[in-house]
């Protein structure tokens, strides 16, 4: 199966690590629902202004998000073009599962020599 606009293999690996958090899993949920404020995210989370801003980076990093200033405020949401990117890397292995399990029950289900036999 041929897709055109295929992560490499560096984005892939972004895109994983990325997701791999669960409080970056979350801004991104929260930047799919609507455009916040980094200030706003921050806010959402027990943890410093700081380290909700490097989140938001290794988001921004995989492309995940896209920020951009507003005045004195740093805005971000969700970028549908990689989201939408990153599904479709996920269909093709569901794909590529789905045969497979199809092959192993094709298999399973082919008589064996020695129902042939008779017991």
């Amino acid at each position: 199966m041929v897709v055109v606009n295929e992560l490499s293999d560096d984005e892939v690996d972004r895109v994983f690590r990325a997701l791999a958090d669960t409080t970056r899993r979350d801004i991104l949920r929260r930047t799919i629902a609507a455009e916040q404020s980094v200030s706003a995210l921050a806010a959402a989370y027990r943890m410093s202004f700081a380290a909700v801003q490097k989140h938001v980076s290794v988001l921004e990093a995989a492309h995940l998000v896209v920020k951009r200033a507003q005045g004195r405020e740093r805005l971000v949401r969700a970028d549908p073009t990689t989201i939408v990117r990153v599904r479709r890397l996920l269909d093709r292995y569901e794909d590529m599962w789905r045969a497979r399990v199809d092959r192993l029950d094709a298999l399973l289900a082919e008589p064996t020599r020695s129902d042939h036999r008779g017991a």
